[in-house]
C-alpha cells in the first residue's frame, strides 16, 4: 500500500477500511457529527437563556455537556495537555464553518461556500490527525511574544495613514486584548 501523502488522505483511507457499507459514514464519524451537534446545542442553550432571561435553558446545559463528554471519551479515551479542548474546538469550528457554508450556498455564493466547506473538512481532518497521533506535538513550543512588534508595525501604519485609528480607547486587560487583536488583524490583512 502506498504511503499517505497527508493527514487528509490518511483519514480517508482509515475511514474506508472501517466502513461496512461504503455508502454509510463510519461509526466514529457518525459519533463526531453527534458530538458537533451537542456542542452546538450547548451554545444555543446559553444564547437562548441569555436572550429570554429564562434560567431553565441554562439548567439543561449540564446534562447536554455530560452526554457530550461521555461520547467524546469514546473517541478520545486518552489525551495529553490540551488535546481534549483542542479536539472539542476543532469539531465545533468545523461544524460552524459547515453551517456558514450552507448559508453562503443558499445566498447563491457557491465559491465562498466551497471554500468554507473545504476549511471545515481541513479542521475535521486535523481533529482526526491529532487524535490518531498522526501529528507530532512533541516539538510544539511557545513562541516569543511579539505583541510589541505588532503594535510598532500598526503604529507605523496609523502614522502613515494606511490604517484608520481606533475610534474608542481600550482600557483594562480585556479591552487591551481586544485592541491588540483588532490591530493585529487589521494590519495583517493582505
Amino acid at each position: 500500500m502506498k504511503k499517505a501523502e497527508n493527514v487528509k488522505e490518511f483519514v480517508e483511507r482509515i475511514d474506508a477500511t472501517k466502513k461496512i457499507n461504503p455508502k454509510d459514514l463510519s461509526s466514529d464519524q457518525d459519533l463526531t457529527i453527534a458530538i458537533m451537534n451537542l456542542i452546538s446545542i450547548e451554545e444555543h442553550l446559553v444564547f437562548s437563556g441569555a436572550k429570554t432571561g429564562k434560567n431553565s435553558f441554562f439548567d439543561l446545559i449540564e446534562q447536554v455537556r455530560e452526554m457530550r463528554k461521555n461520547l467524546m471519551q469514546k473517541i478520545i479515551p486518552s489525551y495529553e495537555g490540551e488535546v481534549w479542548c483542542i479536539s472539542k474546538h476543532l469539531l465545533a469550528s468545523s461544524m460552524r464553518l459547515m453551517e456558514v457554508g450552507t448559508k453562503q450556498q443558499s445566498l447563491k455564493h457557491p465559491e465562498e461556500a466551497y471554500k468554507l466547506f473545504n476549511q471545515a473538512y481541513d479542521l475535521y481532518c486535523l481533529f482526526w490527525g491529532l487524535n490518531m497521533n498522526m501529528i507530532d506535538v512533541s516539538d510544539v513550543k511557545w513562541i516569543e511574544d511579539k505583541s510589541a512588534d505588532v503594535n510598532a508595525v500598526c503604529e507605523h501604519l496609523e502614522q502613515t495613514g494606511t490604517q484608520p485609528a481606533e475610534s474608542e480607547p481600550q482600557t483594562g486587560a480585556f479591552g487591551k486584548m481586544k485592541s491588540f487583536v483588532r490591530k493585529a488583524v487589521d494590519c495583517c490583512i493582505e
